[in-house]
Formats: C-alpha cells, structure tokens, sequence
C-alpha cells in the first residue's frame, strides 16, 4: 500500500493543493481528475517522484516500483525499437551479472574471515533471494507481445528509435513501462496518440494484468472501462469516490446541490444573526446575547461551494452552401510508395448530409485518403469531388502549425475578412479566450488553447464538407462534449478521423475501416462496428487454436 499524507504544494505564494491524504491500493484503479490547472500532472509528478511536494509525504514499501508516463515525452537515443524496450529488464540483467561477478570473486578469493568476504555473502544472498523469486520469463517473447499490441509491425522492430515520430516513441516507453510490471502505474493521457486497437488492447492488460494504476485522461469511455475510482483534484482538495467517471458525474452533481444548499442555509443565517446584533447592540439586557453571537460568527466555518467551470464554448458552425448530391465519390482508388502499398482499390460513395468516420491502426492509410481528397498528393484510380464541394480542414497537427510568436488575436486578424474582422473578440470570448488572454503569444497556450484556436479559423469561412482528423486531442471532455454537440447540428457533410470511441458514439453513422491494404465499409455506428469486430476477432482465435 502506498500512502499520500498531509501533501501541500505552493507556488510563488499560491497553494496548488493543502493537506491531501489518501491511499493506494493493490488492483486500484483510479481517474484523477480535476479541471485544467487543478494540480493533478504535478500530483503524478509528486507520486513518481519526479517533483517534490512542499510538504508532506509519499511512503510505500522498500522495493516498491512506480512507473510513470508523461504527458510530453522527448528522448534521443540510436537503439533499435527492440533493444530499446528491453530495457524495461535492465535491472534484472544487470542483478544478473552482479550475481555472477560475486560468485567469481568468492571461488577465487581465500580471506574467508574478513569482513569484506562476509559482506560478499550477504550481498549474493539478498540478490539471489530477490533474482530468484521472480517468475522465470521468456523476455523476447514477452517484448514482441507487448510491441505487436501497441501497434508495432515486426519489421518495426529492428528499426532505430529515431525514426518514429513523438507518438510512436511514447509508445515505447509505454511498452518498458509495462513489462516492468510495477506496482504502481501513473499515466497522463496515455490515449491522445493510440489507435482504436492500440487502446482495446491497453484497457484489457490494466484491467487484467496490472497492478495498481492512476491515470489522467480526457478519453471518457477509456476511463470508464479501467477505473473503479475516481479523486477528483479542486479548489485545493480532493473528493475521493469508489466510483468509475459517469458515476463519479452524477454524485460530484449531488455534493454541488447540497454544498449549495448548505451555503444558502448559513448565509441565511448569518444574515439573520448580524441583523440582531446591529438592532440590540446598544441594548443593555440583550448585551450577553449579541457579545455571544458575535463570537460565533467569528468561529463560523464557512461553507465553500466547488468552483464549477462556469466558461462556456459557445459553438456553432456557419450554415454550410448546398453542395452537389454525392461530395466524394471513390472508384478503385489506390496509393503506394513505391512498393509499398497503403491501399488499393477503394470504392465508396460519401452523400451529402452524411457523417462518417475514418478508422483503424496507424499507419493504414486514413490521413493518406484525407490528403487524396484533398487533392494534396497523386493517387491511383478516380477520385470526384462532387458539384459546389468547398472543404474545410482540421489536420491532425493544426495546433501545432499556428505562428507561436504572435498572440491570439493577430492568429484571427490575420487570416479574417470583411464583417468577421469587426467580430474577432466576440469570436475569441465565445472560444473561451477572455479579457487579457486574447493579447498571449501563442507560445504560451496550452495543448486544448492552441486546439480551439486553430479551431476557430475552420470557422472564418463556410464549408460544405468538413474533414477532421484528430480533432479531440488535447481536449478536456466539456470541450469535446461541445464540440461534439456542434458537429451533430452541422447540416454538412462530415469525415472524422479518430479513436476516441466515446466522441465517435451518436456523432458518425457509417465507418470505413483501414487495414491490410483495402477499405472496408461498415455500414453500423461505431458501437455496432466494434461489437462486429470482437466478433470477428474471436473466430480468428478460435481457427488459430
């Protein structure tokens, strides 16, 4: 059991968090969660020991291991994909070779009496009682099952580390992380770079194969499917539930109305008490009774009512020209890079009104498809734009690709015309970039800011087909919520690109799947592709037994 006690964390004078204590169990699964700022990176950092509280402590058991993945990840380093994740064994190789080093030197040497020699065999005792009680692994094997379920190809693995993008690196750490099968794993937003099956795949290991985890994510359905608790991390406390995330929703909705109510009560009351003693202060025989309500209210503990994120996003998209009957029409179309082929001979029909989503591993070719509707590279076969079709694209780095040294509102003014430029701070305020945000360099904005900004320019000129690719990445879930409220309304036509299954569900009723080459059309929803593919994959199982 590990156990956080009285833990206190100050900056340049502001208190992040005061007091919090609370324990971690084995099998624990646990959301932290808390509005953006609350504290809970820095409380992951705390627990991984990567920062130091103000005061207070962590303690848990010697030999204890904690591993944890941040939320940004940088690492440079020549080492193949493989050998690079097994690392996450290094400790028992290196114990290994410890092992063998002292049983050479205690064949060779004669000083039986010494004191060095006694510590020798209490140092090879102590490593072999440890060496010797972990269960035997088959470690090459248990490394490719664990790269080939985050989504790494065998030839993959004999490729150098620096090769793959942020994602794909993170993936690795994800990977040691797991073979070192800790005691405790903390995860920041492990999802923002997994696809559909990548993330199946992690939910069963931490449901099925890991210790005890806490983890940070805005993807809900992955929450709701690995956590069994929730702490939610405001106003400098924390509110600690046996819950998973919708019904933590519901009782952190019951707390709000009863504090409420509570404040309601007592500031009634307080209004009633300063009322009697400005009336009978002056009165002799009512003297005793206002000195003592005057002591009372200075002992009163005042009700605190949790802060709510009261910001809004106001968001609607403009009412999209009429475009001809079928926006995108494929007929065999293919790609390849030289002999390596993404897809080939896709055939499918987009109407218009329709709201679709590109799905499956990374890799197989759905930025690709988007990049050919787009007209952005060459492709093999016929691929028609239907009459009057005027796109509207969010890449899946947009953020990233704003100007970082210019402010918010030059983002806007730049690139806005006519009536909008008299507009820009309604615009800004209804994005939630209020007062003194809108003149911040964008340098400065976090992951959803830099997001909603790029967010906004989609919306500067009316589409009638919009394409998304990875829209929800780094945003907290009342944004995505809103965004997702939007997009059902959006009278257009609509591709999304992504792997977050619970922004997908009522939002997207056709799916075309990328995979071994081909793209397959799926007439179902998003849930009743997935039921489909579960399916699918436990008669592969069982053909293979």
């Amino acid at each position: 059991m590990i156990t956080v006690d009285g833990l206190t964390v100050e900056f340049s004078g502001a208190t992040l968090f005061k007091d919090i204590s609370f324990s971690i169990n084995e099998k624990d699964r646990i959301a932290l969660m808390g509005k953006n700022g609350a504290g809970k990176s820095t409380l992951l950092k705390i627990l991984a020991g990567a920062q130091k509280a103000t005061r207070g402590k962590v303690s848990a058991p010697k030999d204890t291991v904690i591993a944890y993945l941040p939320q940004h990840l940088m690492t440079e380093d020549n080492r193949t994909v493989f050998d690079e994740t097994a690392r996450a064994f290094a400790s028992i190789f290196d114990m290994e070779q410890r092992i063998n080093e002292i049983n050479e030197q205690l064949a060779t040497r004669t000083d039986y009496e010494s004191e060095s020699y006694y510590q020798l065999i209490e140092e090879v005792s102590a490593l072999s009682e440890r060496f010797y009680s972990i269960e035997e692994i088959n470690y090459d094997a248990e490394v490719e099952k664990t790269l080939l379920g985050l989504g790494f190809m065998r030839e993959d693995f004999t490729r150098p580390t620096n090769e793959f993008s942020g994602g794909w690196r993170m993936r690795i750490e994800l990977a040691k992380i797991l073979l070192q099968k800790p005691d405790l794993i903390l995860l920041d937003e492990p999802t923002n770079h997994l696809d559909i099956e990548s993330i199946q795949w992690l939910e069963d290991f931490l449901v099925n194969n890991a210790k005890a985890v806490i983890v940070i994510s805005h993807d809900r359905a992955f929450v709701d499917n690995i956590t069994t608790r929730t702490i939610e991390v405001t106003m400098g406390r924390i509110y600690d539930y046996n819950v998973n995330y919708s019904k933590y929703l519901v009782l952190r909705k019951e707390r709000r109305e009863q504090q409420q109510k509570q404040w309601e009560e007592q500031q009634k009351m307080i209004a009633e008490t300063q009322e009697f003693i400005e009336r009978f202060k002056g009165t002799y025989s009512k003297t005793l009774q206002v000195q003592s309500r005057v002591k009372m209210l200075e002992k009163l503990e005042l009700v605190e009512v949790d802060e709510e994120d009261t910001s809004a996003l106001r968001l609607r998209f403009p009412q999209s020209p009429r475009s001809g009957s079928y926006p995108v029409t494929c007929e065999g179309v293919g790609k390849s890079y030289g002999d390596h082929v993404v897809f080939s001979n896709a055939n499918f029909t987009i109407e218009r009104g329709q709201k679709v989503a590109f799905v499956g591993k990374n890799g197989e070719g759905k930025s690709t498809m988007v990049k050919c509707i787009m007209n952005e590279i060459k492709h093999d076969g016929k691929l028609t734009l239907g009459h009057n079709t005027m796109i509207g694209y969010f890449a899946q780095n947009e953020a990233s690709m704003l100007d970082e040294n210019i402010t918010v509102f030059q983002t806007i003014d730049d690139i806005a015309k006519g009536d909008v430029r008299t507009k820009i701070k309604d615009f800004l305020g209804a994005f939630m970039f209020g007062g003194d945000d809108i003149n911040k360099k964008v340098k400065v904005l976090s992951g959803g800011e830099r997001t909603r900004l790029a967010m906004i320019k989609l919306l500067l000129e009316p589409v009638n087909l919009l394409i998304l690719d990875e829209p929800t990445n780094h945003l907290d879930m009342k944004t995505k919520d809103i965004l997702k409220s939007a997009l059902q309304d959006y009278d257009g036509t609509l591709i999304l690109v992504s792997h977050d299954r619970d922004f997908l569900d009522g939002l997207v009723h056709k799916v075309y799947e990328f995979g071994n080459k081909k793209v397959v059309e799926h007439l179902e929803d998003i849930k009743g592709f997935l039921a489909k593919k579960k399916m699918e994959n436990l008669r592969e199982l069982e053909k293979k037994n």
